[in-house]
C-alpha cells in the first residue's frame, strides 16, 4: 500500500493507493482542476469569497466550478464550502479511471474513498474529551464521502462552535458544503437542533456533531469504534 502525502499552495492531501499510477493521476487531477479553478476565480473573482449560494454563467464553467456550485446550492453556502471536497473526488474519479478498486484522497478531513476492504476513519475533534473515535466503513465499490468542519480547528470559516461537525454523503462535494452548513448551525447546547440543516436533503446519509463533551448523531452512519 502506498501512502503519498502531496501539496499544492493551499491543498494539503494525503492519497493511500495500491499502485503508483493512481497515486499520480490523483496528483495529475489535482494539479489540473486546481489550475482551471483559479482561472476561473480570475475571471469572476466574487466567487472565491461570497457566503451565499450563488449562480454564475455555468455554459463555459470547468467541472470543478460546476459541482462547488450545485453542491453549496443545496445547504445554502458559498460555492467555496465545497471546494476542498470537489477536489477530492476529483482526484479519486482519476484513481478509479486508472481501475483502483481501493483508494483513499483525505484533504484536509474531506475525504473521498473507494474501497474494496473494511477502512477506519478517525474523527478529530481537536481538545474536546470526546476523543478515539473513528467510523469503520465497509467495503463499498462506489464513492464515499466523509467530510469535517470545525469551529474550533483549521483555518476554514465556520460561524459556529462545534469541535468537528461530520456529513456522510456519496456526494462528496455536497458532504463538505454541508458539514460546513452543519457546522454554522451549532450555535447553542441544544446541539442536535443543528440537524435541521441537513435533514430534508435526500442525497445526505447521515451526521455527526462533537462539540465540548458532548456528541449527537443523525441519520445512517458508518458504525463508531474505538480507535487510536
Amino acid at each position: 500500500m502506498i501512502r503519498r502525502r502531496f501539496q499544492l499552495k493551499e491543498t494539503i492531501v494525503t492519497i493511500i493507493a495500491e499502485h503508483e499510477c493512481e497515486i499520480e493521476a490523483a496528483i495529475s487531477a489535482i494539479i489540473h482542476h486546481r489550475r482551471e479553478l483559479e482561472s476561473y476565480i480570475m475571471k469572476d473573482p466574487f466567487f472565491a469569497v461570497t457566503l451565499e449560494p450563488y449562480e454564475p454563467e455555468l455554459d463555459d464553467a470547468p467541472l470543478i466550478v460546476q459541482k462547488m456550485v450545485e453542491a453549496s446550492k443545496k445547504v445554502g453556502c458559498g460555492p467555496m464550502s465545497a471546494v476542498a471536497g470537489t477536489i477530492a473526488y476529483l482526484a479519486l474519479s482519476a484513481m478509479i479511471e486508472e481501475g483502483a478498486d481501493h483508494a483513499i484522497v483525505d484533504n484536509g478531513g474531506d475525504i473521498a474513498l473507494t474501497t474494496d476492504r473494511s477502512v477506519i476513519v478517525g474523527i478529530y475533534a481537536g481538545n474536546s474529551p470526546v476523543r478515539d473515535l473513528a467510523f469503520e466503513v465497509e467495503p463499498v465499490e462506489e464513492v464515499l464521502g466523509i467530510c469535517t468542519s470545525s469551529g474550533t480547528l483549521g483555518h476554514s470559516i465556520s460561524f459556529g462552535m462545534a469541535d468537528a461537525a461530520c456529513v456522510v454523503s456519496h456526494d462528496v462535494a455536497l458532504a463538505d458544503a454541508a458539514a460546513t452548513a452543519l457546522g454554522n448551525a451549532v450555535t447553542g447546547e441544544r446541539i442536535e437542533d443543528a440537524f435541521s440543516v441537513i435533514k430534508d436533503i435526500s442525497e445526505i446519509d447521515g451526521g455527526l456533531i462533537i462539540h465540548r463533551d458532548r456528541i449527537a448523531l443523525w441519520g445512517e452512519l458508518p458504525r463508531l469504534v474505538k480507535a487510536d
